[in-house]
């Protein structure tokens, strides 16, 4: 995908969660025309309890990629730091449904963050990724996201304790 146009979808309109974001019809591969929308959770109107909290935290928002049936076929949350030393630094989560994967939908999740990045006046946008998840790396990489570090048995998941990297993704001035 490197090289290619990644689909256009249109972002928050402010930073603060529930903001209101406008459906857009994308194609969402060269091959496959179909209809994504990015909304907010709190927009979008979904009932996933666990975002409800964002409408009075102003300091968070929560993108989703849903198809044509409402499905819900990817999710981007995005949290800023509240300690003062660090308030320009967010951090990020993304998950893209594996139907839908290599289609744009991730990098247009990943420019919604920038945009709310961009308005929240935060500077830095973090992650943890898994060191298998090749696709995810490269993906960031391509973005503009730099490996800033290894994290040991930082996640415990089945059975076992398994390591992340840490990247960082400095917002153009």
């Amino acid at each position: 995908m490197k090289g290619a146009a990644s689909p256009r979808l249109p972002a928050a309109t402010g930073p603060v969660a529930g903001s209101p974001v406008v459906a857009s019809p994308v194609v969402a591969s060269p091959v496959v025309a179909s209809t994504v929308v990015l909304s907010t959770v709190v927009a979008a109107g979904t009932a996933l309890g666990a975002y409800r909290a964002l409408r009075r935290y102003p300091h968070a928002a929560v993108f989703v990629a849903e198809a044509e049936d409402g499905r819900v076929i990817g999710r981007l949350s995005i949290s800023r730091d509240q300690h003062p030393a660090s308030r320009h630094v967010a951090d990020l989560g993304l998950m893209v449904d594996a139907e839908y994967r290599r289609r744009g939908i991730g990098r247009a999740l990943l420019d919604a963050a920038v945009e709310w990045a961009r308005e929240a006046e935060v500077r830095k946008l973090e992650l943890h990724v898994f060191p298998w998840n090749e696709a995810a790396i490269a993906l960031y990489e391509d973005f503009g996201f730099i490996r800033e570090g290894h994290r040991k048995n930082h996640y415990y998941r089945g059975e076992e304790y398994v390591d992340a990297i840490l990247m960082a993704y400095e917002l153009p001035a």
